[in-house]
């Protein structure tokens, strides 16, 4: 199984999926401003990975921080994690998982709150890796056999502590029997795709076909795709889905071709406190991924540029949500309350 985070000898230890697929380097964070920076540069990238990330980084920061004015110095680890990435809700998840822990904790000893804290984040870990696999079973009978995949990003298990949602689904379905490909968008501006989702999918020797974000639609008309599953960073209340630039495109042409559209994501995406997906945010990166291509400059100087990291599928595109505790059908205001 691909290591993607690990807490190590009083350190995070995470795959650089910015050196991938070309080399498979690891980064050590000794610090929790170092795993802030890991997240916000996407050396560690997925909703369900950045939660684990964000466990560990307040864990890391307090196993280094005084004990004069401890709770001023949690306040502002809390704090710089939470404002590396607005979009992925389990970021924010994973901290307030430890702040409540923190609190329950309060006049205990200094090296009791930092073995607890640390032991939390290793358990959001090894749960994170259950869940997926709980996911994949969830989703397996939904998969075609001997049909072909579609998927858009990399939803695997460079996206989570291990095994992945999206890429989960896959694999379970590949486990239980059932004969199938994959078609992998190369997922622009960022290649996640072409760079992660391809890389994985060698590594368990399912057969995997490299598509440009372009041709989704010409392959979906053409009856060869079975089924879309995608993973997820954001579902709001009514089953709108906050995903990978590009996820609404590959949603709206399934629908027209009348190929079955999934998202596979865990309980901790669900943010029920916002009603649509109107109210999720979008993170706006930098304009020189879309003008260069691993450092080739593909456009010219000057130009305006826009580079949203995600959009908003609508939840009458989405077919079903598959989680760990079951898959979730529209109306999704009333199935995804009850998990």
């Amino acid at each position: 199984m691909i290591e993607t985070i690990q807490w190590k000898d009083n350190s995070v230890v995470m795959i650089d999926q910015t050196r991938l697929p070309v080399e498979e380097r690891y980064v050590t964070c000794r610090t929790y401003e170092e795993v802030a920076t890991a997240i916000r540069d996407m050396i560690i990238r997925g909703a369900p990975a950045i939660g684990v990330a964000a466990a560990m980084g307040v864990a890391l920061g307090v196993l280094h921080a005084a004990e004069d004015n401890l709770d001023g110095q949690f306040t502002v680890i809390c704090d710089t994690l939470a404002r590396t990435r607005p979009t992925a809700v389990n970021l924010f998840w994973g901290i307030e998982r430890m702040k409540r822990l923190y609190e329950s904790l309060r006049g205990r000893p200094l090296p009791e709150i930092r073995r607890r804290l640390i032991e939390e984040a290793e358990l959001i870990r090894e749960e994170d890796i259950a869940i997926c696999r709980a996911i994949g079973r969830n989703g397996a009978a939904l998969v075609p056999d001997s049909r072909t995949i579609l998927t858009h990003c990399n939803a695997g298990a460079l996206a989570t502590a291990g095994y992945g949602t999206a890429l989960g689904v896959i694999r379970a379905a590949v486990e239980s029997g059932k004969k199938v490909d994959v078609f992998a968008d190369e997922t622009r501006p960022f290649l996640q795709g072409a760079r992660l989702t391809v890389w994985e999918l060698q590594q368990d020797g399912i057969p995997t076909t490299l598509i440009t974000d372009n041709m989704a639609g010409h392959f979906l008309k053409s009856g060869r795709i079975g089924c879309v599953v995608v993973g997820a960073d954001r579902i709001a209340a009514n089953g709108d889905v906050a995903n990978k630039i590009g996820t609404y495109s590959v949603a709206v042409l399934a629908k027209e071709n009348g190929v079955p559209f999934f998202v596979a994501a865990p309980i901790s995406t669900l943010d029920l406190t916002l009603a649509s997906g109107d109210l999720i945010p979008i993170e706006q990166r930098a304009a020189a991924e879309v003008t260069h291509v691993f450092g080739q400059v593909v456009a010219p100087a000057g130009v305006t540029v826009q580079n949203p990291a995600f959009d908003v599928t609508p939840a009458r595109y989405v077919t079903a949500i598959i989680t760990e505790r079951g898959v979730a059908q529209a109306p999704y205001e009333e199935s995804l309350r009850k998990f």
